[in-house]
């Protein structure tokens, strides 16, 4: 059992859409009227719509139509492109997605560019044929499954690649079913989410029998500039220690680590700060640690500067290199002397102050 400091938890704040949308596909599913409910129970109004098709038209104002999709929750059913899994390397072997979208306002978003239409966060009303294909992919991945330094992990499930499920799970329970359903599953399985959130109390009582792994997606606080509506570090690493309190397997995702002014003292603070929280956990042999640097392609550069015109956040191209997908897509990564000074960073610290820590990638 791991030894649990005195501190006090303060309620995490939580998001409070401003219109939340249901389409008639996904009030015919039971999770979907799950999700209705869960929301009026908040005292949230829900617009039932009388088609699938959702009415967000365009505004002239951009500010203004970007507000106005970041505060809208539309209950849907995921297409059937969801149901055809991908594989999500180096994170985990398969990506599963609960939702689309995400109500943080995060100036340096990887979504941004990656998602068609508004901002909105779609949430999947049908989340039994979401689950029902998951057994079809058992053994068939590459990045666990057939891997000897991650064949511990079984066949992972990456949770949080086009949402953060943590930030909307008030409104739609549909993290804690998946995690409840990943513990009856009897096989070689993981679950696998990230957050920048700290609302875990709906996960603590679940019987999940050690099969879903969260990470805190962390920054130092010097950098919260770029977070904005995210839970504060200290609440996220809180929540993480609650979550291996209640058995959970956890980790850090580092991410994206940012190459700007400061960033050895800001970074080493940060490395400080998980291990007078985590250390004992770290020590106990199964703390996982990603790390992932920052990186943006043209798009995603185009759609965060109309976002987010008063960041300061570095998308000027000095400094960096042009990197090509495996689809041919080009982004811009930093360059071999400041990926090195990084890399080099990292590692030396992590092993220094989280020696049981157990780095799974670096990029």
């Amino acid at each position: 059992m791991l030894h649990q400091p005195e501190r006090t938890v303060r309620s995490s704040r939580l998001w409070q859409p401003k219109r939340v949308l249901v389409t008639p596909s996904a009030l015919a599913r039971s999770h979907g009227r799950v999700i209705v409910e869960r929301v009026e129970a908040l005292g949230i109004p829900v617009e039932r719509l009388a088609s699938d098709r959702l009415p967000l038209e365009r505004d002239s104002d951009a500010r203004g139509y970007y507000a106005q999709a970041k505060s809208t929750l539309a209950v849907v059913v995921a297409p059937p492109s969801k149901l055809r899994l991908q594989p999500i390397a180096p994170s985990a072997d398969w990506r599963v997605d609960l939702a689309e979208g995400c109500p943080a306002h995060c100036s340096y978003c990887y979504l941004a560019g990656s998602l068609k239409g508004p901002p909105i966060t779609r949430v999947y009303a049908n989340l039994d044929e979401i689950v029902g294909v998951l057994p079809d992919h058992l053994g068939r991945g590459v990045v666990t499954s057939k891997s000897a330094a991650r064949a511990g992990e079984g066949t992972t499930f990456e949770a949080s690649c086009y949402t953060d499920p943590l930030a909307i799970e008030h409104l739609t329970g549909s993290l804690s079913s998946l995690i409840e359903r990943f513990g009856r599953w009897e096989a070689d399985v993981q679950l696998r989410f990230t957050t920048k959130f700290a609302a875990v109390e709906p996960l603590l009582g679940l019987d999940h029998r050690g099969r879903t792994r969260m990470r805190a997606s962390l920054n130092p606080a010097e950098f919260a500039r770029f977070e904005g509506g995210t839970s504060p570090v200290g609440e996220r690493l809180r929540a993480l220690r609650r979550m291996a309190e209640a058995g959970y397997p956890v980790g850090l995702t580092i991410a994206p680590i940012i190459a700007a002014e400061g960033w050895q003292d800001a970074y080493g603070g940060l490395v400080a700060e998980v291990a007078a929280a985590l250390g004992d956990v770290a020590a106990a042999g199964d703390l996982t640690v990603e790390l992932i640097t920052h990186r943006f392609t043209p798009g995603s550069k185009a759609v965060l500067r109309s976002w987010y015109p008063g960041s300061d956040l570095d998308l000027g191209e000095a400094g960096r290199r042009e990197k090509r997908t495996r689809f041919g897509a080009v982004k811009q990564v930093y360059d071999a002397p400041t990926m090195s000074a990084l890399r080099r960073f990292f590692e030396t610290r992590l092993a220094a102050e989280l020696p049981g820590g157990r780095i799974l990638y670096w990029t």
